[in-house]
């Protein structure tokens, strides 16, 4: 069983790096043989075809233009979907179909259980088949199950469809990470994600003002107008529409119809520099040396218990923040319109972080790190301030200080594309991230207890709590990825190997899908 040399973890690596042999590489003997020259320094010219800055930057704006509105548009309407339960518990979900004691919890729990079972199984298949298609596939199929959800008419109905929607909408957030990945160099994926990110908050003014215009029918109709089933038609419509535009348009380079086959090759070549070779790199079969690599990988649970963290806050705002600001003494209409200043914010501090990333490297963990600090105060202000009138817009600006949490979230994803190299390693982190997002939501949605209302101070204090662990986490995070690169940099300046060597043997490396444990060119990105 020989070892390739020099493909081995650098000195103080944390873990062993995997050993690839003849059985883990079935009949790719050439490929083995391909490894150690690049190792030992010679250079493949033809693995990756030379195209003009110009070219590149062509590509780049029509990616831009075709697929930034349209997964905004989509991550946007996926949001909506899966939150606006909160916004219909406030116009009488509950009421009209029976819900009591914890059975308007179970409605966010079980979905994050669905999403979470089915998480692993769809990432296979958006890796091994075309993943354009499968995304709006499952995209179609989730707006059917939220257009039903205005024809329920009691808790069986619910949760069942609940559970469904929990199922079909499991990829797009990992799939969204794919396709930016496929697409875009490593110093574009932060900027580039939070593009679609930032409909998070950006449609959700959108959405917010048309609930509102569906919700005050209610007042003017009277309670026989059932509003929150005419927000479930609304929204459940528009979905399947997006999803049918997405067939045509949505896709990775190798699959999408409007490039032409010469800018597909072009695709392909703009982002071998991010030394995890290109859309089609290690798709055809799995390997189980990767998979035991993100065992001793201390930066894969790190990207898993951070998601988890972030997650419990989450669920708990998106089950019962609408619930909670109600109980500060607003109207459910006026909690709908005072979600809008929460929600322009929110786009302000994801366009600056876009800019400053896309202008400047190694900032990303900085702004997870800083972001992660203003939502400990507010949920503090809102677990010990009384529900009193004169402190309702005191509590009501804690939870607009929560804003900047999703950063950390949405940031440590764009770390999946950018610092995990590996078909199989990459699938595995991608899932177990969103496994850790899954349960974090499913706990989130479960420590605000009916028995706590109104001022539910078990469950806001625990999410403080989640933020200040998740603070002292991402600090660790970043230590270990800096002493990783110092540690390579040092076995390269030993080894003679300038820097313009180090990105061609990367990107070979990289397109023969090679592990960033495997492959000692790889950079790690902050």
């Amino acid at each position: 069983m020989a070892r390739v040399p020099e493909i081995t973890a650098l000195p103080g690596e944390t873990g062993p790096a995997p050993e690839i042999t003849k059985e883990s590489e079935k009949g790719t003997d050439v490929e083995a043989s391909d490894k150690s020259s690049v190792a030992a320094g010679d250079v493949q010219e033809d693995l990756a075809p030379q195209y003009t800055d110009e070219q590149y930057l062509k590509l780049r704006r029509k990616a831009d233009k075709y697929l930034l509105p349209l997964m905004w548009l989509c991550y946007g309407i996926q949001q909506t979907d899966k939150t606006s339960i909160g916004t219909q518990a406030t116009f009488g979900l509950a009421k009209d179909t029976g819900l009591v004691g914890q059975q308007y919890s179970w409605l966010t729990t079980i979905f994050y259980i669905t999403y979470m079972i089915f998480e692993f199984p769809s990432n296979i298949i958006l890796q091994r088949y075309l993943m354009g298609r499968t995304l709006s596939c499952y995209m179609i199929c989730w707006g059917f199950v939220v257009l039903s959800i205005g024809f329920a008419q009691n808790f069986t109905h619910l949760i069942t469809l609940r559970a469904l929607q929990g199922l079909f909408e499991c990829c797009i957030s990992p799939g969204f990470i794919l396709v930016v990945g496929s697409w875009y160099t490593t110093r574009e994926h932060a900027s580039r994600s939070l593009v679609f990110q930032s409909a998070n908050a950006g449609f959700g003014v959108i959405a917010n003002l048309i609930l509102y215009g569906i919700g005050s029918l209610q007042y003017s109709r009277g309670p026989e107008f059932q509003a929150w089933r005419y927000m479930s038609y609304f929204l459940g419509s528009l979905t399947i529409i997006t999803g049918c535009l997405c067939l045509f348009l949505l896709g990775t380079p190798s699959e999408v119809r409007w490039l032409s086959p010469e800018e597909k090759k072009i695709a392909n070549a703009r982002i071998m520099s991010n030394n995890t070779g290109h859309d089609r790199t290690g798709i055809k079969r799995w390997k189980w040396e990767q998979a035991r690599e993100c065992l001793v990988d201390p930066c894969f649970w790190f990207a898993g218990v951070n998601a988890f963290l972030s997650s419990v806050p989450n669920g708990g705002i998106t089950t019962f923040g609408s619930i909670i600001n109600t109980q500060f003494g607003f109207t459910n209409l006026q909690v709908i319109l005072l979600d809008i200043p929460r929600n322009i914010t929110s786009v302000l501090w994801f366009v600056l972080i876009g800019i400053i990333t896309s202008r400047r490297k190694d900032l990303r963990m900085y702004f997870m790190i800083v972001s992660v600090i203003p939502p400990v105060a507010g949920f503090v202000m809102m677990a010990t301030l009384p529900n009193e009138p004169r402190y309702k817009w005191t509590k009501w600006a804690g939870y607009y200080i929560t804003v900047p949490y999703v950063v950390a979230l949405f940031l440590a994803w764009t770390l999946i594309p950018s610092n995990v190299a590996g078909r199989t390693k990459r699938t595995l982190t991608s899932s177990f991230t969103f496994v850790g997002y899954c349960v974090g939501n499913m706990v989130g949605s479960q420590i605000f207890v009916a028995k706590d209302a109104p001022r539910y101070v078990p469950g806001t204090a625990g999410c403080a709590v989640c933020f200040a662990l998740e603070l002292l986490l991402l600090i660790v995070w970043r230590l270990v990825l800096v002493l990783r690169n110092r540690r390579r940099d040092k076995h390269l300046r030993e080894q003679g190997i300038t820097e313009e060597e180090r990105i061609e043997r990367g990107k070979q490396l990289g397109e023969q899908d090679c592990t960033d444990f495997e492959n000692p060119y790889f950079r790690y990105t902050m």
